[in-house]
């Protein structure tokens, strides 16, 4: 019988990789899960000029950080372009979280963590299924809705609805 090692390293460090434009609740869900279960969650967020962000990664930053106060130093947060592993292994995190929606997800999330467990074999990938509430909801769905008007109340944190709602007004009115 083999022996399986413990996926929580010394640290305890997990990363949750996104671009996060904006946080939705789906996204919340699965971030206070992982820190249920590790010590310190790392957000990298990934300024991916080729999505045209929305919002600045400070901004971004900003978002998550006021909707999850009460976790303090125990969630952290990078900027981060390039492998995600080589980030894992700079920042001694053994395991990155990941969400899945529906069954397109995992096909997709199935490539990226072999590929990553290729890369850095030290490193796995833990899924969290998001809660039923929030199966359907992605950022670019959330932004479409309210770029048209429509109400992203009690799909984002209201701080994220409102910034949303003032920068559709911006570009509504040019």
């Amino acid at each position: 019988m083999t022996q399986s090692k413990s996926i929580v390293n010394s640290e305890g460090v997990a990363v949750y990789p996104g671009t996060f434009d904006p946080i939705t609740n789906g996204h919340l869900d699965i971030l206070e899960r992982a820190l249920a279960v590790f010590p310190t969650v790392v957000v990298t967020i990934a300024p991916n000029i080729r999505k045209n962000p929305l919002f600045s990664t400070d901004e971004r930053i900003g978002f998550i950080r006021d909707a999850l106060p009460q976790y303090g130093e125990r969630l952290e947060f990078a900027v981060f372009e390039g492998l995600l592993v080589d980030f894992c292994r700079g920042r001694g995190a053994s395991v990155i979280v990941r969400g899945l929606r529906a069954l397109a997800d995992f096909e997709y999330e199935f490539q990226f963590a072999h590929m990553n467990r290729r890369l850095a074999p030290g490193v796995d990938t833990v899924f969290f299924m998001t809660d039923e509430r929030n199966h359907y909801v992605s950022s670019s769905l959330v932004k479409e809705v309210a770029s048209l008007g429509g109400d992203v109340n009690g799909l984002v944190p209201a701080p994220v609805a409102a910034a949303l709602a003032a920068k559709y007004k911006k570009t509504s009115a040019s």
